[in-house]
């Protein structure tokens, strides 16, 4: 059993990320920032803690004894130029003070390279409105290049899969591609692999809900 902080507990990847560590027998601790949390020190009826991933005392004070951190993070109501990589820096300040290297990150497809190695948000036909967006997650793993830490940055292939959410329990690895799928419960399971069974270090990949006969998805 491993002991896992789980940053973005609210979201939808940070919630299955910890339904998913806690059904396999994980000690998890679920941290937000939503306003509905307690404060410090206390939890919610929900066994929420409060943290803000941008405070890296907090970062550190909450990590410490523990042999992973997943953070699966966004603020809607911030500039993405300027949250992603705050939230990076303070990860990794917090992290490497608490002494805790595995960091598990929920990353995004466009910053993928596709087959022809080119980034997805390159490709042609790509939409570009959020392209801020996209170069911001790339300022955080920039961030993470420069530090310490035993990283990864998992993201869907291409997209999350909302009109079938369920878990199948497999998933393989693929390259950036737009028409890509998977569920959050089954981006989940990639994640908690990289706790159980780190493979993958300072480096980010994606993750894509593989077909039925293929032998290669994991499990």
């Amino acid at each position: 059993m491993s002991k896992v902080l789980v940053i973005g507990a609210r979201g939808r990847a940070g919630r299955a990320a910890v339904q998913e560590a806690r059904a396999r027998g994980h000690e998890v601790t679920a941290v937000a920032r939503s306003s509905t949390a307690p404060a410090p020190g206390s939890r919610s009826a929900d066994g929420i803690v409060a943290g803000d991933v941008l405070d890296a005392e907090r970062i550190a004070e909450l990590a410490v004894g523990y042999d992973a951190v997943i953070a699966a993070v966004y603020d809607g109501g911030s500039d993405p130029t300027l949250f992603f990589p705050r939230a990076a820096r303070a990860l990794v300040d917090g992290l490497e003070k608490a002494g805790v290297n595995r960091l598990v990150w929920v990353g995004l497809a466009s910053i993928l390279p596709t087959a022809d190695g080119e980034f997805l948000m390159d490709a042609p036909g790509y939409p570009q409105e959020y392209r801020s967006f996209f170069l911001a997650h790339q300022a955080a793993l920039d961030t993470f290049t420069t530090s310490t830490l035993d990283w990864v940055s998992i993201a869907p292939a291409g997209d999350f899969d909302h009109a079938n959410p369920t878990r199948t329990g497999r998933y393989r690895l693929g390259a950036g591609e737009a028409t890509a799928l998977i569920s959050y419960a089954d981006l989940a399971i990639a994640l908690v692999d990289e706790v159980d069974r780190p493979a993958h270090h300072r480096t980010a990949i994606g993750v894509l809900r593989p077909s039925p006969e293929d032998p290669t998805a994991a499990v």
